[in-house]
């Protein structure tokens, strides 16, 4: 279940920490963050990707709500959403890359397949 996890922050903080990051990952593909931070924006962003394989004029206003850029839902639903249209999920692939030089948290790479 999506924003189960704190995340060491207060709700609104944690809140706009994710729609950056969301819409960075459908921005650009990628992204290289901590392990748990990857899990939670791997659930937000099969969400919005699931909602706009509908492609209805409510699923994209509930999108622009959540994305920040209205550039990147443009391209969500022209060009991201139709290349999972066979799909029934798992769009997000997490790799973990080891452990960060300074607090020696556990990183990794999550990327749209």
């Amino acid at each position: 279940m999506p924003g189960t996890r704190k995340l060491g922050r207060t709700t609104d903080h944690r809140t706009a920490m994710l729609r950056a990051m969301v819409t960075y990952l459908l921005e650009n593909g990628r992204i290289e963050t901590t392990v748990t931070r990857a899990k939670e924006v791997r659930s937000m962003a099969e969400k919005y990707i699931t909602r706009a394989k509908d492609n209805s004029l409510h699923s994209k206003r509930q999108s622009m709500a959540f994305i920040t850029k209205e550039s990147v839902v443009k391209k969500l639903y022209d060009e991201i959403a139709p290349k999972y249209a066979d799909r029934n999920g798992g769009y997000c692939r997490i790799t973990k890359t080891g452990p960060r030089r300074g607090d020696a948290a556990e990183m990794a790479i999550i990327e749209l397949i």
